[in-house]
């Protein structure tokens, strides 16, 4: 039975005067309160949606008339107070945090809370509590504060590279340790290179997201903002820190596409952020002016000298060379641009995650992370945040295709309760499970490696992969694809997936993948492997992939795909002997 009440007044000293007295709770009781309203001022550019604030306060009634003070919120509207007799201050703090995280998600709203004071803290009861926030939401929903279901928020990019999310204990240790170094670096004037390095599903892009929007607001903070003294981070709103970083440029690179895209759509909507802020290696590298900070997601993605995509790249690469070093250098990497326009770096990698050739070398990215290391700038990621398999899911996938050797082989297969990993002996039904899947909990996706050719690109009636009787299309969306229209009939390409989210993925392994009976090895068929850029040499230095080189990042991009799915991954297996090889660490599906 619900208990709690929400109480609807105008954003007015008049009528929080005439409403305080009407209840003792009103001064004396934690409460839960949302501001909203009208934005005012637009730029010609700025998207335009309406403000929100979330708060909690044991003195709603005091609280407003500070709020009334704020030159921030003067020109919001309307109160709503959430009154619950059984809440007390855990239960507000965690309900504040879960409003703020569904309403950045439902993008209707500019959400005007800083970050700092998302909590994720357990306390007595929890799990009844969270039905009320269930309630609350769909409450609020009712009076048009929401425009999305829970489940569409929770599925969106919006929500999973919100700013707002709640960090685990190891993401806050790291942002904690990330802050205090830098700090001290800007402070004592001298430039430096933070590395923080996780797995899949570490949250590397949400730490990258909420540093960045952190930033922003210690910049922003005034001496008569209200400060959360529970927050992990309210040392870094006080005592010089916002001077610090007054009047310093600070920008975050992404080098795939579709993700930096997403992560423009969600700045767009982030007071404090602005989608120019999100950039390329190129952007970077033509950019007139110097960076003091720059942030880089998926650092191993950045490239070294190479044949680009286009044409107009490679000039690119070549005028930004001689602009910043004299010369075309061949030896300067995208990474040398970075570090040669900007005084401080945080690169976010894992060198596991190189999936072609003009990716930044393995050694290369060891190299940095040790000087990391030996400067105290190095920052491990362990908690898994994606897949939820209760253990080593992502080791586990990277030695069942690295099995090589004796050294590498397994013993013997792991379970994962909870986790719905399977293998399929048809692609069409894997094809009908994810099709279920997605009926069921959404973001249901197909993806695979690039083991056929690419048709579509030039013929839309064709198809790109056919297996059997079944025929299917690559992704016809290069940016957003998973919440495009037609991907759950199409197949994301490891470049449209990357660094995304998933509930279930149906993970399509090509015949270029393959295994060796008799040596008990995997190995690679360069005629079923059709990235152009995945497999060819670099002549300008003087380098030639062998088929040891193509293994490794060919075993990486099936190890990503592999570590998409948060509630499951299905896996279909061309090659004859590799499934039978798989078979042995992947349940079958019955």
């Amino acid at each position: 039975m619900t208990r709690f009440d929400i109480k609807r007044l105008d954003f007015t000293r008049a009528a929080v005067r005439d409403w305080a007295p009407s209840d003792q709770r009103n001064s004396n009781w934690p409460v839960v309160y949302v501001l909203d309203g009208a934005r005012t001022g637009y730029s010609p550019r700025a998207e335009k949606l309406n403000d929100v604030y979330v708060g909690e306060s044991l003195n709603v009634a005091s609280r407003m008339r500070q709020h009334f003070e704020s030159p921030e919120k003067k020109h919001l509207s309307t109160i709503r107070v959430i009154v619950d007799e059984t809440f007390n201050k855990s239960v507000c703090l965690d309900l504040e945090s879960y409003l703020i995280r569904m309403l950045a998600g439902d993008g209707a709203y500019s959400v005007l809370n800083r970050n700092d004071g998302i909590t994720e803290a357990d306390y007595y009861d929890r799990a009844s509590y969270r039905e009320t926030f269930l309630e609350v939401f769909e409450e609020l929903r009712h009076e048009g504060l929401f425009t999305r279901s829970m489940p569409e928020i929770e599925n969106s990019d919006l929500f999973k590279l919100s700013p707002y999310k709640a960090l685990t204990d190891d993401q806050a240790v790291a942002v904690e340790g990330i802050l205090e170094g830098l700090f001290e670096d800007l402070e004592s004037a001298s430039n430096s290179t933070i590395v923080v390095q996780g797995e899949p599903g570490t949250g590397k892009t949400v730490i990258a997201i909420f540093i960045m929007k952190l930033l922003v607001d210690i910049v922003k903070t005034v001496p008569s903002d209200e400060l959360d003294s529970d927050s992990r981070f309210a040392e870094f709103f006080v005592s010089g820190y916002p001077e610090l970083l007054a009047g310093l440029r600070i920008g975050i690179v992404v080098p795939q596409q579709s993700l930096r895209e997403s992560i423009r759509k969600v700045f767009r909507k982030t007071p404090g952020l602005t989608a120019n802020m999100v950039m390329t290696a190129f952007d970077v590298g033509f950019a007139d002016e110097h960076f003091d900070i720059l942030i880089v997601d998926e650092t191993h993605r950045l490239n070294q000298r190479a044949n680009q995509p286009s044409g107009v790249q490679n000039k690119n690469y070549q005028l930004i060379n001689e602009k910043l070093f004299g010369f075309d250098d061949s030896t300067k990497t995208q990474l040398d641009w970075i570090r040669t326009k900007s005084n401080h770096q945080i690169f976010l990698l894992d060198a596991a995650q190189s999936v072609r050739p003009a990716d930044l070398p393995a050694e290369f990215l060891g190299g940095i992370v040790d000087a990391a290391r030996g400067e105290k700038r190095l920052y491990p990621l362990v908690s898994q945040m994606r897949v939820r398999a209760g253990a080593d899911y992502v080791g586990y996938v990277r030695r069942i295709l690295s099995a090589n050797s004796a050294e590498t082989a397994l013993a013997e297969a792991e379970a994962f309760e909870g986790y719905d990993f399977r293998m399929f002996d048809s692609v069409a039904e894997m094809r009908d499970e994810i099709r279920a899947r997605d009926a069921e909990s959404g973001l249901s996706r197909m993806v695979a490696g690039f083991a056929w050719p690419w048709k579509t690109k030039t013929d839309k009636e064709a198809y790109d992969i056919e297996i059997e009787e079944t025929r299917l299309r690559w992704n016809s969306a290069q940016t957003d694809w998973i919440a495009s229209p037609k991907a759950l009939d199409e197949v994301g390409s490891i470049h449209t997936v990357q660094g995304y989210d998933l509930n279930f993925s149906g993970v399509i392994i090509g015949h270029d993948l393959r295994f060796d009976e008799g040596s008990g090895k995997l190995f690679i068929d360069r005629t079923s492997y059709f990235d152009v850029k995945g497999k060819e040499n670099n002549p300008r230095l003087g380098k030639t992939y062998s088929d040891d080189d193509l293994l490794r990042f060919i075993t990486n991009i099936y190890s990503v795909l592999m570590t998409r799915g948060i509630q499951g991954t299905y896996v279909y297996v061309c090659d004859p002997a590799l499934r039978e090889y798989l078979r042995t660490y992947i349940p079958a599906h019955r």
